[in-house]
């Protein structure tokens, strides 16, 4: 008797054994996806909530004086970056990363404008922003801009380059000092992935 039983027990080993080795992939997918939840991000720059960015009214006006706002460019991707008037060299580094990085979108680029919303009334130097002919320039009201643009702790609006969708929507902060090609990376999986703007 227990000669026989001895075969029946190995035989019940072995097939208990061989549901575990197949069972324990589904098992470990299970456990690492409701219990670790791995973080599936790729992109770069924060993805913010449009919801809760929406564009409000900034008292917007170009440079002449003439009532404009950001809706004027509604249909584009619009790289916008915030600063005084009299734009030193952090300003002037921004401005040249979003007409580098613009450019380097190759056919695309046309779907991108860049803007510079200045807080301040102090005069603008032309001669000095030459090289970055095609930025559209607003006079924004401050309070209004910083009520509205999420920072990230310890740092200021004026310290990041900021990415609203062709829908008008708020939709992305890059963080201080920013690796350009990393940026460059999320503006052309963007660009691939919409068929707007």
């Amino acid at each position: 008797m227990t000669a026989t039983a001895s075969p029946q027990q190995g035989g019940r080993w072995k097939l208990f054994l061989i549901i575990a080795v197949c069972a324990a992939p589904i098992i470990a997918s299970y456990f690492t996806y409701y219990v670790i939840k791995p973080q599936s991000r790729t992109n770069y720059g924060t993805l913010l909530d449009p919801r809760q960015y929406a564009i409000p009214d900034l008292s917007s006006k170009a440079l002449d004086g003439t009532p404009t706002t950001l809706e004027a460019y509604k249909g584009k991707w619009l790289m916008v970056q915030v600063d005084s008037g009299t734009c030193a060299k952090d300003c002037q580094e921004k401005l040249f990363e979003m007409r580098q990085l613009r450019l380097m979108q190759g056919k695309e680029m046309e779907r991108i404008e860049r803007v510079w919303l200045i807080t301040d009334d102090k005069p603008v130097d032309s001669k000095a922003l030459v090289p970055f002919d095609g930025t559209r320039m607003l006079r924004v009201n401050p309070e209004k801009l910083q009520a509205w643009l999420p920072t990230e702790a310890g740092t200021t609006v004026a310290d990041h380059i900021y990415l609203i969708d062709p829908r008008s929507n708020l939709m992305m902060r890059f963080p201080k000092d920013a690796d350009p090609n990393l940026v460059k990376k999320d503006l052309s999986k963007l660009l691939r992935a919409s068929s707007i703007g």
